[in-house]
């Protein structure tokens, strides 16, 4: 560690505050070797920064090595020293050393550039390359004879540096050092003659003082042994050689040739060339032909090293007391090349959010190519086609910025490829990646596959069964695809839906709060939204139309005149009816639909009764034969009518069938009514069963056309749809409804064909999903229900027009 008690002015700092901004620079000024926690400047001030937005706004330094001299105070702005700075060791002998820095502030996103320049002071003295000189000086040496001495080496720069010599006072010399200039280089002058005889050996001290204030000396003990004889020196043709090389020439390069000549003769005028012992720093870099003075090139020639190098050269005859004659030769070192680009990246921002603005900086980019010219002359390019561009800020260096718009679920990460490439021929490159990562901002909405949702669910389910399970997809991630779900109410005018479901706010389930009734409500509809979690939330609605399927649930009833079993039914036939006569008929209706209301009739009791038969979908009850003296005169028949569901369900009555005589007044008047065979039944049921198939078909193709139409005009088109209504009343009458139109049919007690057709509400498509719960039947997606339904022989186009 240097003194620095002694000159108390050259530790103190020098603060300069340029105010001046070159492309945004602020240039400060510090002398080296000053105290750690010197203040350099008011960073704060300078930049026209709040002090009070330092520490949130994340302002620090961001320089490479240069960083570590340096550190700000956040609290107060302060730009201060935080580790010694010897500029000697950072820039040697170069007349200016400037240390570059970067400063970053957040939010938004700042650069700032500081350039400090490290003043020198004086903290090294002169010396010399050895203690002791030795000059062989001859006796018949004339006055104004020269003789160059060693210059002295000092660390320090400017006006600290060598300034001037200063040679002892002797009666046989004087010193011409050209004291003030630059590179001074001292020579010692013969003043006097010399005469070995009297004085064999003279003494002297050189001292070299640099121009610090107080200056600084280092001193050389100079021993000059006079010799006798050989009274010519030799000389070089030029004092100053000036030669060229390309950096990494192979060794044994000839870089130039020197002559001399000596006006002795023989041996004193035999002359070897060398290089000049007291300038021994590129002896390393060339050799010299002690007989030719050709110099070529020995060591490793680098032009970012030295861009030129001065050797001196000696010419020494060889007598015994050899005279030596010096010159110098300036060497250009000419570039080629040799150095890649260097490519340092400061990353700002490892992940963006994906709406980022266009111009947003990503990162600072640094270029160093040691080459010079256009050798040394870096462009930058991105490779491939990305959303960032590359910007000049300030000399080598460059902004990484956004230049177009960004969509994290097209594209979640960039590799950002940085190619730097010289323009030196052959050009140099070298690149760089930088992996940039995709924030989700909340930008898509919730949606589900389809806008419209068809829900079939059996009548009579249990309550709390999951009917229908919702699905959207959110495009984002994380919170932003977080999705929960809710439920608006219906068309106004229709059921409340809340009453009827409920929706899992986390798992979509949709779940009944009530049984459901067929008989009651045929269908119903709500609309569902999908909500996602991010700020500000998005969301989408979809329309769930929920389709009740009618179960076989309600048992045939028998209509009048006759009750169900329990009571007596009576008829009476004569004794001498035909076979074929009819006898009575049996009507009863099923307050389900499809096949659940279609209805047969048979005889249960008694069992193979061979002497009555029942039309199957009639229910007229007529005679297989002529009656006999064998035959009782009651007959009880049981009659039982069955549904078509799964599993059936049926009603009985029974019917005591009377033979009255044929004599007297009390004989039944025969009642003929035309006879109906099985083959002509099922001929027609054939034929009615056509029909059926044709007008359901019709009537499927129409409501897919109406549902279609109304889902264009608003959402609330399923609600709007009354199908059509059977209304049973006690008196045998049925009314069939359809929006406004109401027809009304009546039977009587004899009609022979008084069937039923009821129109079922419209099946589910063949693909439609069926819903079963809680253990119940459930049919697969693709099963088609089967189509089963009978038309008796009323006739339906009469009965129906609007239908057919």
């Amino acid at each position: 560690m240097k003194d620095r008690g002694v000159y108390p002015w050259i530790y103190s700092f020098l603060v300069c505050h340029l105010c001046s901004f070159s492309f945004g620079q602020t240039v400060y000024s510090v002398s080296e070797e000053t105290n750690t926690g010197t203040t350099v400047g008011n960073l704060a001030k300078d930049l026209h920064l709040d002090v009070r937005d330092l520490s949130a706004r994340g302002f620090q330094l961001v320089s490479g090595p240069n960083e570590r001299y340096f550190d700000v105070n956040i609290r107060t702005g302060i730009l201060l020293t935080k580790e010694r700075i010897d500029r000697d060791e950072l820039c040697g002998e170069s007349s200016k050393c400037t240390l570059e820095l970067e400063a970053i502030a957040s939010s938004p996103v700042s650069m700032y550039r500081i350039e400090i320049n490290v003043l020198d002071i004086n903290d090294n003295s002169p010396i010399f390359p050895t203690a002791v000189d030795y000059l062989n000086i001859s006796e018949v040496a004339l006055p104004g004879e020269r003789f160059i001495l060693p210059r002295a080496y000092d660390a320090d720069v400017g006006s600290n540096s060598v300034k001037g010599y200063k040679l002892q006072n002797n009666e046989h010399f004087s010193l011409d050092a050209q004291n003030g200039e630059e590179d001074a280089s001292p020579e010692l002058v013969l003043t006097k003659a010399l005469d070995r005889e009297k004085q064999s050996t003279i003494p002297l001290t050189l001292t070299a003082f640099d121009g610090g204030k107080p200056a600084k000396s280092g001193t050389l003990k100079i021993v000059v042994n006079v010799e006798d004889i050989n009274d010519n020196i030799p000389v070089f043709s030029k004092q100053l050689y000036k030669a060229r090389v390309t950096e990494n020439a192979p060794k044994g390069t000839s870089v130039i040739s020197v002559h001399a000549t000596d006006l002795d003769e023989g041996t004193n005028a035999d002359l070897v060339y060398s290089f000049s012992a007291r300038d021994n720093k590129h002896l390393d870099l060339f050799s010299i032909d002690p007989d030719s003075g050709l110099i070529t090139v020995k060591g490793d020639i680098d032009h970012e090293t030295d861009r030129a190098i001065e050797i001196r050269i000696q010419a020494k005859d060889r007598s015994s007391k050899p005279r030596a004659g010096l010159c110098k030769v300036l060497v250009e070192v000419i570039d080629i090349n040799d150095n890649v680009p260097e490519l340092s990246v400061t990353s700002l921002l490892s992940t963006m959010k994906e709406d980022a603005t266009v111009g947003t900086m990503v990162g600072l980019i640094t270029v160093k190519d040691d080459d010079a010219g256009s050798n040394g002359a870096v462009n930058l390019n991105i490779l491939g086609s990305v959303p960032f561009k590359i910007e000049n800020t300030y000399k080598n260096k460059y902004s990484l910025l956004l230049n177009g718009p960004l969509d994290r679920e097209t594209v979640s990460q960039y590799g950002i490829t940085i190619i730097a490439r010289d323009e030196g021929t052959p050009s140099l490159s070298s690149s760089i990646v930088l992996t940039v990562d995709m924030a989700d901002v909340n930008d898509n909405a919730p949606h589900f596959p389809d806008p419209v949702i068809n829900v079939y669910v059996k009548e009579n389910s249990p309550v709390g069964g999951v009917i229908y399970t919702a699905s959207a997809v959110d495009l984002d991630v994380d919170d932003n695809a977080k999705i929960s779900y809710s439920m608006l109410e219906g068309v106004k005018g229709s059921p409340a839906a809340t009453s009827f479901v409920n929706i899992n706010a986390d798992s979509g389930e949709i779940y009944a709060l009530q049984s459901f009734n067929f008989e009651e409500m045929k269908t119903f509809q709500f609309q569902i939204v999908a909500k996602d979690a991010g700020v500000p939330s998005l969301s989408s609605n979809a329309t769930v139309h929920v389709f009740i399927l009618d179960e076989n649930d309600n048992s045939p009833s028998i209509l009048l005149p006759y009750s169900q079993h329990g009571s007596v039914n009576s008829e009476n036939i004569p004794y001498t009816a035909e076979a074929g006569y009819f006898v009575a008929k049996v009507r009863a209706v099923d307050a389900d639909s499809g096949y659940n209301a279609l209805l047969s009739y048979h005889i249960s009791e008694p069992k193979g009764n061979n002497l009555f038969r029942i039309g199957t979908s009639s229910g007229e009850i007529r005679t297989k034969r002529k009656m006999s003296d064998n035959d009782i005169k009651t007959h009880p028949l049981v009659i039982l009518v069955s549904d078509h569901g799964e599993p059936s369900l049926s009603a009985t009555v029974s019917i005591d069938v009377v033979v009255a005589e044929s004599s007297g007044d009390n004989q039944t008047p025969f009642r003929h009514v035309p006879r109906t065979t099985d083959d002509s039944f099922s001929a027609l049921n054939f034929y009615l069963l056509i029909a059926i198939v044709s007008v359901s078909v019709i009537f499927l193709l129409s409501l897919i056309t109406l549902i279609a139409v109304k889902c264009h005009k608003s959402d609330s088109s399923l609600s709007g749809y009354n199908p059509p209504m059977i209304t049973t009343h006690p008196d045998g009458t049925w009314s069939y409804s359809k929006s406004t139109q109401q027809y009304d049919v009546c039977f009587s007690s004899d009609t022979l064909k008084s069937d039923m057709v009821v129109f079922p509400a419209p099946f589910p498509p063949a693909d439609a999903e069926l819903i079963s719960i809680n253990g119940g039947d459930t049919f697969n997606q693709t099963q088609t229900l089967p189509t089963r339904e009978k038309v008796s022989p009323l006739h339906s186009d009469k009965l129906f027009p609007s239908l057919l």
